[in-house]
């Protein structure tokens, strides 16, 4: 039991290291964009991000892992301007600090204002530790708001993690 976590976690991780290149824009995935937003959109309870945020990025799919003190995340995701698709993004993770499992989970990030929405744009984005994500449920968004410019909402999908860590989250920016 012991070597096939240590699999399933070398799996995971090999992950961040590995994923399908992006070669412009493909139409297929501007359907699975849509059905992204769509999946956050059933979520009555984020339909006042939609209406005031400037824009926000969706990542339908980041998976997640650990093992003793070292532990990142990587998915691939789609930004959209005033509710167009304008390009797509990657997600990738690190953590340091006690962790051990993994986890799959869908992330969106709406960004108040065109500025930080253009900060993004440039490629080099980050979240630290002092911007966590809300995990998603029936009355979570009644009272969180805006921090730092960003909200980020988290669906969790699959997987079990226990983890005490630091980290961040680092963006790439790619437009169609």
């Amino acid at each position: 039991m012991k070597m096939m976590r240590i699999g399933v976690l070398a799996f995971m991780l090999a992950g961040l290291f590995f994923s399908k290149a992006q070669a412009g824009w493909d139409p297929a995935e501007q359907e699975h964009a849509g059905m992204s937003v769509e999946y956050f959109r059933k979520n009555a309870a984020l339909n006042r991000f939609f209406e005031k945020a400037y824009g926000y990025v969706v990542f339908p799919d980041v998976f997640k892992g650990g093992y003793l003190i070292v532990g990142g995340g990587h998915g691939n995701g789609y930004v959209y301007e005033k509710n167009n698709l304008v390009g797509n993004s990657s997600i990738t993770q690190f953590n340091v600090g006690p962790q051990l499992g993994g986890q799959a989970f869908s992330e969106i990030i709406f960004f108040k204002d065109k500025e930080e929405l253009d900060n993004f744009k440039k490629g080099n984005y980050e979240l630290n530790a002092q911007v966590a994500g809300v995990v998603v449920n029936a009355g979570m968004a009644t009272n969180t708001d805006f921090s730092h410019g960003v909200a980020v909402f988290v669906l969790p999908k699959a997987g079990v993690m226990a983890e005490a860590t630091v980290g961040g989250q680092k963006f790439s920016f790619n437009p169609f």
